[in-house]
């Protein structure tokens, strides 16, 4: 059985000693302007050299985070990026934008690609659309419980990777996008503002209250004393979030993770000293989703954190020597050679100049301790690796002078191990993008949450209605042709068993298609009609190809994508457009999450899958349950009906969620008449893009 990797999260040069001078296996590093923590102190073209020649060297993978969402005028700096890693030499891509994986595919086809757990993968059928699509490893989505995580493990064909330690999200990472529409920062881009950290409270305040818990706060995740588990089940990787923490913070978990992979205790403490939001949890991989689960840093967290550090610093003070090698000392009558190589086939030499003295005793042994001192090195040799060869002996030599030899010849070894391999590259380029016009007549489509919402004449100038799935009963049969059945956003558990029957069953009911909105819903709907919703995340015009490639008849745009962007998205089919559309009215999902933050008031028993969080402005964000999931709702619409001409796009999607049959009517006749709102609304993101 396979030893599981260590993964460390690296942030800078500082960490990355860290990483792996405490014995890390692998690191992951973001590359600037495309990985998904923008603040980090991330790796140039030249940097990212540096990275990958120190940790090759010492025999440590490198794994680039190409993990963002990228708008369409970056698509040229994309291509520099890939191919800057490619030149690297590193080990593996880490990307969540199917733009990022195809450029990757046309650019550098040999160069590794993982699927980032922004991806949002957590169901079997997602990997295996990954594993077809010529990826080698998938990062799991956090909320899986085991039981999920061997599932997709034992047969997806590929290799996983999940999270053992570090911060949680409380929405499905890759589905979030509070800090976009609150703050204009999106954590789909690398630039988070966090505000699941401020104070949220799961109540019924009184108007005008503000919210002073932290009902969207998780500890963080740690399942380091689960390592053994997971790597009996063949997974491959156990990564350690963490790229904005401190040097400490990535050798305390490397080290208890060492600990943990060989079954054997670590100071949980201390790694709780290292950074912790009062304690840890390992609710999802353990099933047990509950208001245990929360937490947030404290003042008398951050002190503790404070008197550990000088601790911590002792965990990657020294080299740790990890690299095999064997060594061949050859003395003659006029001098000594050594030689040394590695596993990959490496030598390298050194000569002695001292004159061998003939010894009185056989000197092997003090010749065999000598050589053996690689402490402070990468390398390793033991007795069984080192051979002493002596022509006319016993000779002496001087340990001053052996001690001269090995280290010359490990530097030299060294120096060799640190010779980039790149990857080969195309002569593939970025494509021009197209620039739209906004067509003749722009059509509308409805989102209802369920049947009871659906207005009697809701089939008035509009091009198709949209449904769960789960309400294809409700729907009447002169109807079904200009309906589309909505997948579910996230599957977990037996769900994506029973989407794969739903659809099996209604695929010859007389519906015009499906709406998906994640990567398993492509394999789960091939061959079908198909229409992409935002969960997709299509911001550029390379993604918007791939989905059309790939069975999309239509596709809504991320509604975080500005206007400017949205006009160079113009994908085809055979020569023809595809058509795209974005949302003109709706509550933004702004969260999917798999803890429920009301379970801090009150258990499912005493809930009507309904309440409110309120923020520490006052604001209320409605907050519905079903599928296994919340979804946390911004507490405006999306308004755009009264802009037609505004997007250049071929249709726009009314989503209702909150909304009563009677609201749903007046609203679409708004949108039909080009009416202004009647109340408090945002234009989201179209108009002011996001960092």
């Amino acid at each position: 059985m396979s030893k599981i990797e260590i993964l460390a999260p690296v942030g800078n040069e500082e960490m990355l000693r860290a990483a792996v001078f405490s014995g890390a296996d692998a690191v992951y590093l973001g590359f600037s302007g495309f990985n998904a923590r923008t603040s980090a102190n991330n790796f140039d073209a030249d940097t990212l050299k540096d990275a990958v020649r120190f940790c090759h060297a010492r025999g440590v993978a490198v794994h680039v985070a190409l993990n963002t969402t990228v708008y369409g005028g970056e698509l040229p700096a994309l291509e520099a990026a890939i191919r800057a890693v490619a030149a690297s030499g590193a080990d593996a891509v880490i990307c969540q934008d199917l733009a990022v994986a195809t450029l990757i595919g046309r650019i550098a086809p040999q160069l590794p690609r993982h699927g980032s757990t922004q991806m949002s993968v957590h169901s079997l059928q997602g990997a295996l659309e990954l594993k077809e699509l010529g990826f080698t490893r998938v990062v799991l989505a956090r909320e899986l419980s085991l039981p999920e995580v061997e599932h997709i493990t034992k047969h997806c064909g590929i290799e996983t990777e999940c999270f053992v330690h570090g911060a949680l999200c409380m929405c499905v990472s890759g589905q979030c996008y509070m800090s976009a529409f609150l703050g204009g920062r999106s954590g789909n881009r690398g630039s988070c503002a966090g505000p699941c950290r401020l104070p949220f409270e799961a109540n019924a305040l009184p108007e005008g209250k503000p919210g002073r818990l932290h009902h969207l706060s998780l500890k963080d995740n740690s399942v380091i004393d689960k390592l053994d588990q997971l790597q009996a089940l063949g997974v491959a990787s156990a990564k350690i979030e963490g790229r904005l923490r401190t040097p400490e913070y990535v050798a305390a978990a490397v080290s208890a993770c060492l600990a943990g992979r060989e079954s054997r205790a670590y100071d949980r403490d201390l790694l709780k000293n290292a950074f912790s939001r009062s304690g840890f949890t390992s609710g999802y991989l353990d099933g047990k989703i509950d208001g245990t689960m929360f937490g947030v840093r404290s003042e008398a967290d951050a002190e503790q954190t404070k008197k550990t550090l000088p601790m911590l610093r002792e965990l990657y003070r020294r080299e740790r020597s990890r690299v095999p090698v064997k060594m061949k000392l050859e003395i003659e009558e006029g001098g000594e050679k050594l030689t040394v190589m590695d596993a990959d086939g490496n030598k390298a030499f050194a000569y002695g100049d001292a004159e061998p003295q003939p010894a009185r005793t056989d000197p092997t042994e003090s010749l065999y301790r000598s050589l053996a001192k690689t402490g402070g090195t990468p390398f390793a040799a033991s007795a069984e690796d080192i051979t002493v060869e002596m022509d006319g002996g016993p000779w002496f030599v001087p340990g001053s002078a052996v001690n001269e030899l090995r280290r010359e010849a490990l530097d030299a070894l060294l120096k060799k191990r640190e010779v980039l391999r790149p990857w080969p590259t195309t002569d593939e380029h970025v494509p021009a993008l197209p620039l739209r016009t906004l067509p003749p007549r722009r059509t509308l489509r409805a989102r209802f949450e369920n049947w009871e919402q659906v207005p009697e004449r809701a089939l008035d100038g509009i091009e198709y209605l949209i449904l769960p799935i789960a309400q294809a009963d409700r729907v009447p049969r002169e109807w079904r042709a200009k309906t589309l059945l909505e997948l579910p956003r996230v599957m977990f558990g037996r769900l994506e068993e029973d989407t794969a029957r739903r659809i099996a069953a209604t695929q010859d009911a007389g519906f015009a298609g499906y709406e998906v909105s994640n990567i398993a819903h492509l394999r789960l709907c091939r061959g079908l009609p198909m229409s992409g919703s935002f969960g997709l995340n299509i911001t550029n015009q390379l993604a918007a190809q791939f989905y059309a490639d790939n069975g999309l008849g239509s596709m809504l745009i991320l509604p975080e994508v500005k206007d400017s962007d949205i006009s160079t998205i113009a994908p085809t089919h055979d020569g023809r457009p595809v058509p795209t559309g974005v949302l003109v009215y709706g509550h933004m999902p702004l969260m999917v999450t798999r803890a429920c933050p009301l379970q801090n008031i009150h258990d499912c028993a005493h809930c009507d899958k309904t309440g409110v969080l309120t923020d520490r402005k006052a604001k209320k964000f409605p907050v519905r349950c079903g599928l296994g999931v919340r979804t946390i709702y911004n507490p405006v619409p999306i308004y755009m009906g009264d802009k037609p001409g505004a997007l250049t796009v071929d249709y726009g999607v009314a989503y209702f969620t909150l909304e009563s049959r009677e609201e749903a009517a007046q609203i679409l006749d708004m949108i039909r008449t080009h009416a202004p709102f009647e109340g408090d609304f945002t234009r989201g993101l179209y108009f002011k893009g996001t960092n």
